[in-house]
């Protein structure tokens, strides 16, 4: 017997539905699909945001070494005339080093990101920019459930669709 709906679909399809279907929940915080779509997805998301939980605090801030461009009063680069040693000379890039903090992942927070990343796709928003919906869930939605246990999302049914008479539902974040 299988443990999860076949939803008329072959494997590949439905899978790439599903993560489809959880990335625009976790984006958004709110879908509109079919009930037996969105229960599926409800298992998926819930055992995302279980694991954000459990992985919420779980890294060190670490000093690190950055190489930059150094840059003028008007944001450009600031660059110097060298010569090279068959006598040409052309411009160079002044650099400057600097220790910034920055979060390293422990092994467990590395490993759920990991597992994070095979169930949502990447997403851009509308000016091109990657969103990084990993740090989304760790940062914005695991705190707001800390103390609960289960129960992360929600069905709400709407109603039958007009063309199938598919019953429709709203899957959103509790």
């Amino acid at each position: 017997m299988a443990t999860n709906r076949k939803l008329g679909r072959t494997t590949d399809i439905r899978l790439a539905m599903l993560k489809t279907l959880t990335t625009d929940l976790i984006l958004h915080e709110k879908i509109e699909t079919t009930e037996t779509r969105a229960k599926e997805v409800k298992s998926i998301a819930d055992s995302l945001i279980a694991l954000a939980i459990k992985e919420k605090d779980n890294f060190e801030m670490v000093d690190v070494k950055v190489s930059k461009a150094k840059l003028d009063s008007k944001g450009n680069k600031v660059t110097e005339l060298v010569k090279s040693k068959n006598g040409k000379e052309y411009l160079k890039v002044v650099k400057e080093e600097t220790t910034e903090k920055r979060q390293k992942d422990m092994p467990s927070r590395l490993n759920a990101r990991r597992k994070m990343m095979k169930m949502i796709n990447k997403v851009k928003d509308s000016e091109g920019k990657n969103i990084d919906l990993t740090a989304k869930l760790f940062n914005d939605i695991a705190p707001r459930y800390q103390g609960r246990v289960g129960g992360y999302t929600t069905i709400l049914k709407t109603g039958p669709r007009r063309g199938d008479n598919a019953e429709v539902v709203i899957l959103k974040l509790v």
